[in-house]
């Protein structure tokens, strides 16, 4: 198939699939993107579903290729994995490199609306509408069978996906997702920054909010681990998030871990899961 508008980096064998990484100029963040696409091998010979992964604060679109042993479950259940990076850079945006959790690697999936972050940081319109286009241009894949899911930030960004488009995404998961950041440190600094001061506006880009208004309708699987430091200092707030959904009648799945913290390591552990969760949805 021959590669429009996109550009191979680097490309690695694995478990019997390709793994590649590329670059392109987005529209929707006006600036470079980056993003890695595992291709298991039932691609060879046929389309095949869509899994997209979101990952967290300072990630890039190699730390979860890397880390989490995803390949070899998508290869098992001949999925395709897609890792967009997690904000753009080099924007030439002043404050964009001056903290580790804001601006670049911190995207947050939302479309920024305050200046000057909207003239590039418009991470939800990449994600929900311009990778997958580009994705079903380039790739054998099955458009209308997608899921999402994500970790931390990533975490935060498919519950927030799928909540929006519930006809989209088949399926949703998460690793310590961010599920209620109108109420914590992490998510006041970035929506005060990328939406301004109106806090009414925050509400569209909360899950715990938005699972109220929208319902997913679908079952969702969350993952946290008892000893991650960050769900100690109310940054993930999972419990506001499954009260919600109880209220709100959504179907969900909170498992809190033994002993896990906020790590690849703890990701990894749980990864199979994961997949065998999307797998049942998008391979049926």
């Amino acid at each position: 198939m021959v590669l429009k508008t996109i550009q191979l980096q680097k490309e690695h064998e694995s478990f019997g699939g390709k793994l590649g990484f590329y670059s392109h100029q987005s529209s929707a963040c006006n600036s470079e993107m980056k993003f890695a696409v595992y291709q298991p091998p039932q691609a060879k010979h046929q389309p095949v579903p869509i899994l997209y992964f979101l990952s967290g604060l300072t990630c890039t679109e190699e730390n979860f290729m890397a880390k989490a042993g995803a390949q070899q479950w998508a290869a098992k259940y001949g999925l395709m994995l897609v890792a967009p990076d997690t904000s753009p850079r080099n924007t030439g945006i002043p404050e964009e490199d001056d903290n580790w959790d804001l601006g670049s690697g911190a995207g947050f999936y939302i479309d920024a609306t305050a200046t000057p972050w909207n003239s590039h940081y418009q991470m939800y319109s990449y994600v929900v509408e311009e990778l997958p286009k580009l994705i079903a241009e380039n790739f054998p894949v099955i458009p209308e069978k997608q899921g999402i899911f994500g970790h931390s930030m990533g975490g935060h960004g498919a519950l927030i996906c799928a909540l929006k488009n519930g006809d989209r995404y088949l399926s949703v998961s998460a690793f310590a997702p961010i599920c209620a950041p109108m109420r914590c440190p992490w998510g006041q600094k970035i929506f005060g920054h990328y939406l301004g001061n109106n806090k009414e506006s925050w509400r569209a880009w909360d899950a715990s909010e938005l699972v109220m208004e929208q319902q997913y309708k679908r079952p969702i699987l969350i993952d946290c681990g008892t000893d991650d430091s960050y769900l100690a200092e109310g940054q993930l707030l999972p419990d506001v998030f499954a009260a919600a959904c109880t209220k709100a009648g959504q179907p969900l799945t909170l498992r809190m871990q033994e002993g896990y913290d906020h790590s690849y390591y703890f990701v990894a552990s749980f990864i199979e899961e994961h997949m065998q969760f999307h797998a049942a949805v998008l391979c049926e």
